[in-house]
């Protein structure tokens, strides 16, 4: 019995102790000198480049850049050059000339590892941080400048009267629009007004089409009695013109 319960024991230790090595969170195996020299090279490239150097490695052909990458001994590729150097242009643009950094800390997983440290520019701070993969290949590089109160308030207050200058202006907009329906009404009473008077005219003028209608029946009248003489006649139609027509008062033709 004893032997049995010693024997339960052994395996329960070993299944812990087999799901506590299971649960361990794995990560990327690194060293932090080697990776902060490549951060170090990197960093000083981009200080010492200008605009026409930026352009030949974003312009470049994918092996020529590659190869420069290489001989240099960064572990970096084209297209993550390219965004680190984007990255790297507009934090000048936002904080200014680049002066110095600090120590870098570093921060691994299993997916790669991070190197921050916090640079010093000519208008204001900023945290730098460039990302390794799982190789410990270069693959990106984020600065996120640090604005004082005063700058984050005016931002936040210039963002505030935009959004509510735009739906104001949206609002005086609409009730321009909805200020001239008042008129359609109008437009559309003038417009049957025209109609309905077209249609008076026409119903306190009926001689109008009763002279229309009479002249078209003489003309058919003049043909019917022209044919009736010519063919009493025996000739033809050429010969007879018809001067006028007169109505008789009397019924009998003859």
């Amino acid at each position: 019995m004893k032997k049995k319960i010693s024997v339960l024991l052994c395996v329960l230790t070993l299944a812990l102790s087999f799901a506590g090595c299971g649960s361990q969170k794995e990560t990327v195996e690194y060293e932090k000198e080697v990776l902060e020299q490549y951060a170090e090279g990197i960093i000083s490239s981009f200080e010492a480049m200008d605009d026409t150097a930026f352009d030949q490695f974003i312009n470049g052909s994918d092996l020529q850049v590659n190869l420069t990458m290489m001989q240099i001994g960064l572990p970096i590729e084209k297209d993550a050059l390219v965004s680190m150097i984007n990255a790297w242009k507009a934090s000048i643009d936002e904080c200014g000339a680049y002066k110095e950094h600090g120590e870098f800390e570093a921060e691994a997983d299993k997916n790669g590892v991070t190197l921050s440290t916090e640079a010093k520019y000519e208008e204001r701070n900023a945290t730098i941080e460039i990302q390794f993969d799982e190789n410990l290949n270069m693959e990106s590089m984020d600065i996120s400048a640090k604005y004082a109160i005063g700058e984050i308030l005016q931002k936040a207050g210039l963002n505030t009267v935009l959004g509510m200058g735009t739906v104001f202006a949206v609002l005086i907009f609409l009730a321009f629009i909805i200020s001239l329906m008042k008129y359609i009404p109008m437009l559309l009473g003038q417009t049957k007004k025209q109609e309905d008077a077209v249609k008076e005219v026409k119903r306190s003028n009926p001689v109008m089409d009763s002279a229309a209608s009479d002249e078209i029946d003489d003309c058919e009248l003049v043909a019917v009695i022209t044919a009736a003489i010519a063919a009493q006649e025996g000739t033809s139609t050429d010969g007879f013109v018809v001067r006028s027509i007169k109505r008789r008062t009397s019924n009998k033709w003859i």
